[in-house]
Order: C-alpha cells, then sequence, then structure tokens
C-alpha cells in the first residue's frame, strides 16, 4: 500500500482502504497487512510512524527539515544528539515515483477523477477499464 495523498488527513481514511486490501497467497488466508507503506514528507508524524510500528509495518517517510532541526535542539540540552533518526530508504522511496505517475494517468480520465459514480462497485469496473486501456497503449 502507498500513501499518496497530499494531507495528513487522508493517511486516516487510507486505514478502511488497507482493512481492505486482500493478497492473494498460495496456500491460506489472504494477506492483509502491507510490508511497507511508502509516503511523503506530510505523513511524517509520530503518531503516524508509531501506529505504524506496532501493526509491524515498515514506514519509508522521509523526516522534514524542520523535524530534523527540532530533534537536534532537542540534543542540544544534553542527551545523546535528540536520539536516534527514523530509518529512511531511499532506493525503496523511489519507487513511489512509478506509483504516483501511475495515479496521474489514471487520473486523465474524467469519472475516475471526479468520483461521479455512485457505487464502489461501478467505480471499480471504470478503474478496470481505465488500467485495461493505458496497460494496452491506447
Amino acid at each position: 500500500m502507498t500513501a499518496a495523498g497530499s494531507l495528513p488527513s487522508e493517511m486516516t481514511s487510507s486505514y478502511g482502504t488497507a482493512l481492505r486490501l486482500r493478497v492473494p497467497r498460495r496456500r491460506g488466508r489472504p494477506r492483509t497487512r502491507p510490508d511497507v507503506v511508502l509516503a511523503d514528507k506530510a505523513y511524517s508524524s509520530r503518531a503516524i510512524r508509531e501506529h505504524l510500528r506496532k501493526r509491524g509495518i515498515r514506514a519509508v517517510i522521509p523526516v522534514p527539515a524542520d523535524q530534523q532541526g527540532h530533534r537536534l535542539r532537542r540534543g542540544s540540552r544534553g542527551g545523546s544528539r535528540g536520539g536516534r533518526p527514523p530509518v529512511f530508504d531511499r532506493e525503496t522511496h523511489r519507487q513511489r515515483n512509478t506509483v504516483e505517475r501511475c495515479i496521474n494517468r489514471l487520473k486523465q480520465w474524467r469519472g475516475i477523477a471526479t468520483r461521479h459514480e455512485k457505487t464502489a462497485t461501478i467505480y471499480l469496473a471504470g478503474l478496470h477499464i481505465a488500467g485495461i486501456s493505458l496497460w494496452s497503449g491506447s
């Protein structure tokens, strides 16, 4: 799952989406928890990182410069230079760009961008048709 919204409030709404996520396996129940969440700097809050950590999900979220500065200033009052910064894997975060570009291409379809459909089933069907069209190159 990739959190690709522009507002941190969208992350809370994506929890419901994450609950419906199903990845089939060869045997047994489908997976419902992603391995990694890729997000932009807007999602770099302590609460979001803590929630992901509790669920055992690795967060690949860059830390904004102001948060880095706050951490370093906290450390200047004594202690261990503000603590250890969150782990950030630059190579994994680059995969987010591919997802972002795909979403932007899908949003070129007016029905998908505006979400006019009344039911989720019809909206999902539109996503499938748009995806097939993009995949076929037409």
